[in-house]
């Protein structure tokens, strides 16, 4: 029996991840409801994610917007029933899916992603593009927008409020062997410093020691390219290289989480956690404030690298359980929802697997 393909080209490199897990994570549930699917993923070979990842992989010398000669032979030597572009992509890339019959799915973070997406042009290649925040913190769909919609009749456009892989229970349980249930958990993302932001991962870092040499458990996950230049993180848990359903499982048992306005603080208000977040990279800014405007979101102001406004917030917050509680109660009331499940009953229906009313 032949069973289908299916392709994955998220953006990728030596740091930054949310892409890449975002894809994993599908992957990973797709294999799961059907095991004969055949996964192949486009990826940086300098990534450090790229080094024995479990599923099949070509070696890119760059990220594959950049790399569209190697995409597109990809694409015609593997002949995928279906690709997803997570961020990455030109227009050669997308015709080369079509011009084999391949369903098309397109994952814009930034506002940038999905103006492209947006384009005449590449509305007529997509079947679908995903834009990965909720309508309420992305922007609900402009009259332009909707209007390009009704003339070409495609593609489908589903805003997603996070994408959870299933808990990995026993990954965390030991990681945390011997330190017990966090109060705190620090996801500052990929570890590279943002040319459009002056906060970095050192920040995060030095705000997870205050909080920790006051008495509290503080669980930090290092992205690929942070290095700790922080001899007194010995008082915090350090972990690196986690997968998506073990992020989820510390998400879970955790009375606190402080993020950077990305995927994880999606992950976090997706499971009614009390979040407290600083941007990171210049287009977080404005997801965060949005959040923080239905009362979601804990956003201390963090302009200047030297500030330690976000270590007390945190530590406001672990004190005062009345307060924690309040917030976990605005988050649970806004609904935001996990999109997996929704997801893969999408990719199965184009990859032939499965026959559904899309939502």
């Amino acid at each position: 029996m032949n069973f289908p393909r299916i392709l994955f080209v998220p953006v990728s490199g030596p740091s930054g991840m949310g892409e890449f897990a975002r894809a994993r994570s599908l992957a990973d549930a797709l294999q799961a409801r059907w095991p004969g699917v055949e996964i192949h993923f486009l990826l940086h070979r300098d990534a450090p994610y790229a080094n024995g990842f479990h599923h099949a992989m070509t070696a890119l010398p760059a990220s594959p917007t950049l790399c569209t000669d190697e995409v597109v032979r990809t694409i015609e030597q593997f002949r995928p029933q279906v690709v997803v572009f997570d961020n990455a992509g030109r227009t050669d890339a997308l015709r080369a899916a079509r011009r084999i019959g391949a369903k098309v799915v397109y994952v814009s973070s930034r506002g940038r992603q999905r103006y492209k997406a947006f384009r005449m042009h590449w509305m007529r290649l997509l079947d679908d593009h995903w834009i990965s925040y909720p309508a309420l913190v992305a922007g609900e769909l402009s009259v332009l927008e909707r209007l390009k919609l009704r003339l070409l009749g495609r593609p489908q456009v589903r805003f997603l409020d996070a994408v959870l892989a299933p808990a990995d229970a026993r990954a965390a349980d030991e990681l945390l062997a011997g330190f017990g249930t966090p109060d705190l958990l620090v996801v500052p993302g990929g570890g590279s410093q943002f040319r459009d932001a002056s906060i970095t991962p050192d920040d995060f870092a030095r705000w997870a020691k205050i909080v920790a040499v006051q008495g509290f458990r503080v669980v930090f996950i290092a992205g690929p390219a942070f290095y700790d230049t922080h001899e007194s993180l010995s008082e915090v848990r350090l972990l690196r290289g986690i997968s998506g359903g073990t992020l989820r499982a510390l998400l879970e048992r955790t009375k606190l989480c402080l993020v950077n306005g990305g995927d994880t603080l999606l992950q976090g208000l997706t499971l009614s956690k009390a979040c407290v977040a600083v941007p990171i990279a210049g287009d977080q800014a404005a997801r965060i404030a949005r959040c923080a405007s239905l009362g979601t979101v804990a956003a201390p102001a963090a302009a200047a690298s030297s500030g330690v406004e976000p270590a007390v917030t945190c530590l406001e917050l672990l004190h005062d359980e009345g307060l924690r509680i309040e917030l976990e109660a605005r988050v649970k009331a806004v609904g935001f929802e996990d999109g997996l499940t929704a997801l893969i009953e999408r990719l199965g229906s184009h990859l032939g697997l499965a026959s559904i009313n899309s939502r």
